[in-house]
């Protein structure tokens, strides 16, 4: 039950960074078309339209960071983060294991420390009611609120690879570089 929790908890990160990617797409193509109708109505000697997409690079900039941050626990489980594995593949295997436990302890403190980072700037960001400098003015607790969804996310993968070490599992992360090298991934 509760692997299925967490799995479902990083399949929506994933879902929710694809779709942030997808709306970036759709700004930009609605931006884009907008520009090619007015410059066809010049041509024909008519006034323009204007379709413009205020603050756009602002906004694409703002999903961009939420794609990136939601993604990063999904990421980890399938082994797409880089990962200098030199060593821990030349160790006996369960030496690897030991050394892996310091080192997932080690990305978990960082990511605390990002993760209390970033919540300390999205609740002063909504105390001060900050907005961004563009020509639409959006708040940006928002978006540094998905910052701390993903980082949260990100925790929370981290610790359940810990656990699975921790119990004599298989990380999921690493189970995904096994299946790559072995070449049962498509690559």
């Amino acid at each position: 039950m509760l692997r299925r929790t967490l799995d479902r908890l990083y399949d929506a990160g994933f879902v929710l960074a694809a779709l942030a990617l997808v709306a970036i797409a759709v700004l930009v193509l609605v931006q884009v078309v907008g520009r090619v109708i007015d410059r066809s109505l010049i041509a024909a000697g008519r006034e323009p339209v204007g379709i413009a997409i205020t603050s756009l690079s602002e906004m694409g900039g703002f999903l961009f960071v939420g794609a990136a941050f939601l993604a990063l626990a999904g990421t980890l489980r399938a082994g797409g983060h880089v990962r200098v594995t030199m060593l821990t593949d030349s160790l006996p295997a369960p030496l690897a294991r030991i050394l892996s436990v310091p080192v997932l302890l080690g990305a978990l403190g960082l990511c605390g420390f990002a993760l209390y980072s970033a919540f300390v700037q999205a609740r002063d960001s909504y105390t001060f009611d900050a907005v961004s400098f563009g020509m639409a003015k959006f708040p940006l607790w928002m978006p540094q609120a998905v910052m701390v969804a993903g980082l949260g996310l990100l925790a929370l993968a981290l610790v359940d690879a810990l656990v699975a070490l921790l119990r004599g599992q298989t990380p999921d992360y690493r189970r995904a570089e096994e299946a790559k090298k072995g070449g049962t991934d498509g690559h």
